[in-house]
């Protein structure tokens, strides 16, 4: 004698067919942040106005040309522009969101590095050098940095790179006054890692008839310049520390300090640790770094600290300057 199902049995066997169905429909759809990711080039160029002329602004043909005589120069068959192509200009705010996206894809190259340092320099897709939450945050980071520099009205043109064996296009944004944006161009740097120094001549104070003790001034400053790869100054880190003294002694120090970058990231900070007696000293934390990389402070250890993906420069260190 056949017997029939339990109503509890029927009941479970509904559920556990229900919760298979919600499984098998958990791993087919894609989140619309995902499917966002997928934007490719073609469809950024749909949403482009075709260009008035198909020249180059001066400008930007003079930045074009001078990076290629400096990947030339520090990057010897290593590195090197193949091409480009005029794609259009931005005219729409969905051509504005495209562009974002773009730039952004896993799938797109960013490049970090200083090329007169051929070791440092690393060009990958994304997705190559990350996964995960490390992938999300570089990703975040390039979006955040292209909407602050990608503007509507803004032109677009196409280059292709070649670096041995490899090939890769990247999307250039760029106006009259010259290249706002490219994963590449704006990721790599040109920095002297000695930096620059200078020293003043010997001046004195308290000249007039009548005072016996001057009091004499001596300064140092030491810096840092970052330049894009055309060549021009794209950021500046540097302390300048000076000593005020008479009858060899130190009566008074000073320090400054800066630091600035366009498109990218700056810390600085100096402070003084000995301000009279034989000689004058003052400490220093200076850090210069491309939008995918961080820059943190720690005032217990008084020191910059670099983290993340990115082109970078940390100076951390003390100055003693005698009279």
């Amino acid at each position: 004698m056949k017997t029939k199902p339990s109503f509890m049995l029927r009941l479970m066997i509904a559920l556990l067919a229900l919760a298979m169905y919600s499984c098998q429909n958990d791993t087919t759809e894609l989140p619309d942040e995902v499917a966002q990711e997928k934007q490719t080039t073609e469809d950024l160029k749909s949403e482009l106005t075709p260009l008035s002329t198909q020249d180059l602004p001066e400008a930007v043909k003079e930045q074009l040309e001078l990076t290629r005589q400096n990947l030339a120069k520090y990057l010897p068959n290593d590195l090197q522009i193949m091409g480009i192509e005029l794609l259009g200009s931005i005219t729409t705010e969905k051509g504005v969101e495209l562009s974002h996206r773009t730039v952004k894809d896993q799938a797109n190259v960013i490049a970090y590095g200083n090329i007169t340092d051929p070791a440092s320099v690393q060009i990958d897709p994304m997705e190559s050098l990350y996964s995960g939450k490390g992938l999300a945050d570089i990703q975040s980071r390039v979006e955040a940095a292209a909407r602050e520099e990608i503007k509507s009205g803004d032109n677009v043109m196409q280059i292709t790179w070649k670096r041995g064996e490899a090939v890769y296009r990247t999307q250039c944004f760029y106006r009259d006054s010259g290249i706002v944006w490219d994963n590449i161009l704006s990721g790599l740097v040109m920095i002297d890692k000695a930096g620059e120094t200078e020293t003043s001549e010997e001046a004195s104070s308290g000249k007039e008839e009548g005072i016996q003790a001057r009091t004499y001034s001596k300064w140092y400053k030491r810096w840092w310049t970052a330049n894009w790869l055309w060549g021009s100054k794209r950021g500046e880190m540097g302390y300048k520390i000076t000593i005020y003294y008479s009858s060899g002694r130190v009566s008074n120090t000073d320090v400054s300090d800066w630091g600035y970058i366009s498109l990218g990231k700056a810390k600085s900070y100096s402070k003084i640790i000995k301000n009279s007696g034989a000689y004058g000293k003052c400490q220093y934390a200076l850090g210069l770094c491309t939008p995918t990389g961080s820059l943190s402070f720690n005032s217990s250890k008084f020191k910059v600290s670099f983290s993340g993906l990115g082109s970078n420069i940390v100076a951390n260190g003390s100055k003693s300057l005698y009279p």
